[in-house]
């Protein structure tokens, strides 16, 4: 019995110590994934910009005076009504008769307005071909003259707000602001209705750059080469930047699906977190990795496939990387499933796969190899994880004379230096222990000489 306990005790040991090991294998592969990955990561920023016209609007003094006077003669004896009150009444009687207190001006009001939508993209060659999803840089007229009008009535009510407050000596509080933001809704919509012209569009691809240590970001304006239709489109773009030949890019996988229950890491840049006001500015460019794995491939309503995952993602993730444990892309983070209360579901994302990403860049005639830069760093950084400071550092300088800014390029140089120094270098430790057993065989040798020439002599 005690021999069945310690076997049984030996064995969940040595359950406990394989798990453990998978673990830290699991754990090596998402930070290879990243190192590797994320120099070829870009932030997409489409930026918009028109001019929003609306005619000014007039207070009707007569009408605002004759209902000051009625609520004057209401509280006759001055002790029914306090000023916060009163101030309710005529905010609330403002709010049901709009029409009654404000005229449209000839004057107009013309506002120029930028908005930006942000998402997520990566270089596919060295020389600035970038994959993103269409919808990034293709938003609907519709959608882009709903938000230019809403930025702009958001602006010009806060305006006549504070116009208010100053004029009347009151400070509203958050009910009777809600009030007036619910009055100037009305007005806007049916008598005063705003219109937007001059509307321009500009894509720009933003990376990270490294000098001496030091990050900081590039943004290049970006050419649309080709482009397919958002969902249930098929939602896939290709960008092009100048001025570069070296940049990093991601290795792509071959064109088959990947299997069900296969581990993905996902790159995008999540609006929670980059718009999060405790996240500095600067680790922005910093991409957000999350894992998962393939949960479904499913097809699109227009029958070609899509791939369903459970790693997170959200708002500006769209156009992101989806990779294998070998890092290479095998889709591009697209679109999420949505709960009844219309925020997205938790785990039921999906991506388009790599194959249709192929069909563009076909069309296009872009041909994919993985830079030398690239596959330079990516030697290095198996010598690096294996404790070959050495080899690693010759293949990192080589990538630095091809590309002086490589992302991340400094922190492992700096840091092959000081493993060097510290006598961690395996190659080194090794070069040592031969010498040592070469030295020692040498001296086994001439002991030997030494005492057979004595024993025959």
């Amino acid at each position: 019995m005690a021999l069945i306990f310690r076997l049984r005790k030996t064995g969940f040991l040595f359950f406990l110590a394989v798990s453990f090991q998978i673990a830290r294998a699991q754990d090596g592969i998402a930070v290879h994934n990243y190192a590797l990955n994320r120099p070829g990561v870009v932030m997409i920023k489409t930026v918009y910009s028109a001019k929003v016209s609306v005619n000014k609007m007039r207070m009707d003094e007569r009408a605002f005076y004759q209902l000051l006077d009625k609520i004057q003669k209401a509280d006759t004896a001055g002790a029914v009504f306090s000023q916060e009150q009163k101030l309710d009444i005529v905010l609330r009687i403002m709010n049901n008769y709009p029409a009654r207190f404000f005229k449209k001006s000839l004057e107009t009001i013309e506002e120029k307005q930028e908005i930006t939508a942000t998402g997520t993209g990566f270089l596919i060659t060295g020389d600035g071909y970038v994959a993103t999803n269409s919808h990034l840089i293709d938003r609907d007229n519709a959608f882009i003259r709903r938000q230019f009008i809403l930025t702009a009535f958001q602006e010009i009510t806060q305006a006549h707000i504070n116009a208010f407050e100053s004029s009347w000596a009151a400070t509203f509080n958050e009910q009777q602001k809600n009030l007036l933001n619910n009055t100037y809704a009305s007005l806007y919509s049916k008598l005063f209705p705003m219109t937007l012209s001059d509307l321009q569009k500009t894509v720009y691809v933003v990376y990270r750059v490294d000098s001496n240590n030091t990050e900081t970001t590039e943004t290049r304006a970006a050419n649309i080469i080709i482009k397919g239709s958002p969902m249930p489109g098929k939602d896939v773009a290709i960008l092009k930047i100048d001025g570069d030949t070296t940049l990093p890019d991601l290795k792509m996988a071959d064109k088959d699906l990947p299997l069900v229950g296969e581990q993905l890491f996902v790159y995008g840049y999540p609006g929670p977190v980059t718009n999060n006001d405790f996240v500095s500015a600067v680790s922005a460019i910093e991409p957000t990795l999350t894992t998962g794995i393939v949960s479904a491939i499913k097809k699109s309503v227009n029958g070609w496939p899509v791939i369903q995952m459970d790693a997170n993602i959200n708002h500006g993730s769209s156009g992101g990387p989806v990779c294998n444990s070998e890092g290479a892309v095998v889709g591009l983070t697209t679109f999420g499933s949505l709960e009844n209360s219309g925020s997205l579901a938790a785990g039921l994302n999906f991506s388009i796969p790599i194959s249709i990403l192929y069909e563009f860049m076909d069309s296009a005639g872009i041909e994919h190899s993985v830079s030398r830069s690239t596959s330079l760093f990516s030697e290095g950084l198996n010598y690096f994880e294996k404790c070959y400071f050495g080899k690693a550092i010759r293949d990192f300088q080589e990538v630095k004379k091809i590309n002086a800014h490589y992302p991340t390029l400094d922190h492992y140089i700096l840091a092959c230096r000081q493993n060097i120094a510290a006598k961690k270098d395996i190659q080194s430790i090794r070069d040592r222990y031969i010498w040592i057993v070469i030295l020692a065989i040498l001296l086994l040798l001439v002991i030997y000489l030494i005492v057979r020439k004595k024993f025959f002599s």
